[in-house]
């Protein structure tokens, strides 16, 4: 699959999910009482997505490594909040296992996107202008 938008990337399309699915959580009653916590965890799932397309949009792969590492330490984020959400009984531990699943998840997708990239002899669109269809990734990481 060739990646022509960060919208084409799984592992921004499973954080867009994930994002939507923390939000709902946070405009729970439960939640809806602690504004700092909500904001933050808020936030936190937000940083994932944005982090993802900001890098690609930076055109060079070293760029994109570093948002996609920052991405990755918002996954952690995330998933340390959910672990408070679940002490706190914001959430059930059904749905507290459920967005720990989604985030380890994502993480790893980063991890391997990260790898890929740091392997990659196409560098990005900053340094190689001959032939622009090589400067789209060609992969899509895939997870367990």
């Amino acid at each position: 699959m060739t990646i022509k938008c960060f919208e084409d990337i799984e592992v921004w399309q499973k954080a867009r999910k994930l994002c939507i699915t923390v939000y709902k959580l946070a405009d729970r009653n439960e939640l809806r009482k602690d504004f700092a916590f909500q904001n933050q965890i808020k936030r936190a799932s937000l940083s994932i997505m944005n982090n993802i397309a900001e890098g690609f949009e930076r055109g060079s792969n070293k760029e994109f490594i570093h948002f996609l590492y920052i991405a990755k330490g918002s996954a952690g984020e995330v998933r340390s909040m959910i672990h408070l959400s679940k002490d706190l009984n914001f959430c059930t531990k059904e749905e507290a296992t459920e967005l720990e699943i989604q985030t380890t998840r994502i993480s790893k997708m980063l991890s391997g996107f990260i790898a890929y990239l740091k392997n990659s002899k196409i560098k990005g669109d900053k340094f190689k202008v001959e032939d622009r269809e090589e400067l789209y990734i060609t992969l899509c990481p895939k997870s367990e």
